[in-house]
């Protein structure tokens, strides 16, 4: 009997284990807290042309503050603004304001602007081109025209690269650059560093990237004689830009809101935003709502 008791009582204790273990394994995404780590857990998904900025800003905040996890991903604003309204995940990375993007409740977020980011066209180097005319690039992207000798390059046919729906840098570039015109029918792609390596690796491709995606690689092209430069933006003369805004459901735990904080401190601001080719807010000179409207910072 006394054999046959003990045994119950170690079957029990497992149970209880297992039990203990599968609640634990059960914990959601959208969770701050890692109690079973000891650790607080984030998790920022959404636009690829914020990524680099908020993988910089994270590293450099884990390293001061050891008791943070944070996993920033990719998918795209859409999916970034879709997935933190649902509670999926912390933070939602996004090119665009919420209210812009079909479908998302922007009343339940709460906007953390950290940065602004302009964008330009970008191409193949062999396309023999370094400026078009608005109504140039907004004839090759609606497929009107589809040779670069047209515009006086090389002769080669042109390959439109597209970003897929949902991105935020594609909604940006169709507002500001095409006038809000249908694009052609084109491959795309869900990453800005696939779309960079497509580009710089096809004769005759043409696309759209943050600036902070550019380099040597391709070459970027300057619209109606104006070059995509971090001081055409602050006056809106580029007017391919918009801010980099991390979205949280309602506001932000304590913990959540140290991180947001950082990212727009001052060692992140004149560190890792101009390092790698953003613009500080406080340095814009006009500011642009929701609507579209813009009006001159005094």
């Amino acid at each position: 009997m006394k054999k046959l008791t003990s045994m119950f009582l170690v079957a029990g204790i497992l149970l209880a284990g297992c039990a203990g273990g599968n609640a634990e394994n059960g914990a959601g995404a959208n969770q701050t807290g890692d109690s079973s780590q000891g650790q607080n857990k984030i998790v920022a998904v959404g636009s690829t042309a914020l990524q680099p900025l908020v993988d910089a800003g994270q590293e450099e905040f884990v390293q001061e503050n050891p008791g943070y996890n944070i996993s920033v991903q990719g998918g795209g604003s859409g999916t970034g603004l879709s997935q933190v309204e649902s509670g999926a995940v912390t933070i939602g990375n996004s090119d665009v304001f919420a209210e812009e993007k079909e479908g998302v409740d922007a009343d339940k977020l709460v906007d953390h602007k950290v940065a602004v980011v302009g964008m330009a066209p970008v191409v193949n180097k062999d396309a023999g081109v370094k400026e078009l005319s608005k109504e140039e690039l907004i004839d090759i992207f609606t497929g009107e025209i589809t040779n670069w000798k047209e515009v006086g390059g090389n002769d080669q046919e042109i390959s439109v690269v597209n970003r897929a729906s949902g991105s935020g840098t594609r909604d940006t570039f169709e507002k500001w650059a095409l006038d809000g015109a249908e694009t052609v029918q084109a491959q795309e792609q869900d990453s800005s560093g696939t779309v960079k390596k497509i580009v710089g690796e096809t004769p005759g491709a043409i696309s759209y990237l943050a600036l902070s995606y550019l380099d040597d690689s391709l070459q970027e092209l300057a619209i109606d004689g104006v070059k995509p430069t971090e001081d055409a933006i602050k006056t809106n003369d580029w007017e391919i830009w918009s801010y980099e805004h991390m979205y949280t459901q309602g506001k932000p735990d304590p913990e959540v809101e140290k991180f947001l904080d950082y990212m727009v401190s001052e060692g992140i601001q004149n560190g890792p935003v101009k390092q790698l080719g953003y613009l500080p807010i406080t340095e814009m000179q006009v500011e642009r709502d929701a609507q579209g409207e813009v009006t001159e910072i005094k």
